[in-house]
């Protein structure tokens, strides 16, 4: 796996009242949701990136009340073929 370092000013955490491993995981997950919404990747790859299965993930964007379904009829399809 490969490690990323990023620095962030100590303040950046306070804004979402999160330490450092929590903050990491909410952006994995943001940047996840944001490309997947774009069209970018797959659900697929976007759990992969936020770092939890595909259906947890699915589950996730449900919860924050996101469209948990993005692209046209041909994706879906490729989507519910993947299982």
């Amino acid at each position: 796996m490969t490690s990323l370092k990023l620095e962030l000013p100590e303040e950046v955490f306070s804004a979402l009242r999160l330490g450092p491993e929590e903050f990491t995981a909410e952006m994995r997950l943001a940047a996840a949701i944001h490309w997947y919404h774009l069209g970018k990747i797959s659900g697929s790859k976007a759990a992969q990136i936020a770092g939890m299965t595909r259906l947890a993930f699915l589950d996730e964007l449900a919860r924050r009340k996101l469209n948990v379904i993005v692209g046209d009829a041909d994706d879906l399809a490729e989507e519910l073929a993947r299982g």
